[in-house]
């Protein structure tokens, strides 16, 4: 089970991070909570940042543990997809989620976005009612053609892998 913080109204505050001060601030409060797991203090950026790098383990070298850094979500933020492969911007997460630019501002946020929505938010719904899923295609999907596009190496990704655990302090 996922932490009680990573819920729908976390999900709803990073969508609403750019127009809403209470968005932003509640966004900030959940990221520096601290939780504890397994006996260990951590805070929720942490914990987010890790399971986000447990995503692309394999393509970014992390090891268990390892927090996925700015460079880390860039690199891989153009590999996830909704539903379909593909330049639509309906389906390629980032901007379908308008993050047009991923850097040290943002590289958290964009995380927590991926988490918390594999968590709580739509794609958790649509996932257990048998709709689209989060894609991960290959690495330059950008710059596939079509028809390399066609025949790429997908995987799907589900929530019950990223568990964030423990108790509010």
């Amino acid at each position: 089970m996922a932490h009680p913080l990573i819920n729908n109204a976390f999900y709803n505050a990073i969508l609403h991070f750019e127009e809403d001060d209470d968005a932003q601030e509640y966004y900030y409060r959940v990221m520096d909570s601290v939780i504890e797991r397994n006996g260990k203090k951590d805070t929720v950026r942490n914990q987010i940042l890790r399971a986000y790098a447990m995503l692309f383990c394999d393509d970014i070298g992390a090891v268990a543990g390892q927090l996925a850094g700015p460079e880390d979500v860039e690199a891989t933020a153009d590999r996830l997809h909704t539903g379909n492969m593909g330049f639509d911007p309906k389906h390629w997460y980032r901007m379908q989620h308008h993050f047009p630019i991923i850097d040290e501002d943002n590289y958290d946020r964009f995380a927590a976005l991926v988490i918390s929505d594999l968590s709580a938010g739509p794609l958790r719904d649509a996932a257990l009612n048998g709709g689209d899923m989060l894609l991960v295609g290959e690495v330059g999907s950008l710059y596939m053609t079509s028809e390399e596009l066609k025949h790429q190496k997908v995987r799907t990704v589900s929530s019950s892998g990223l568990v964030l655990g423990g108790t509010e302090e």
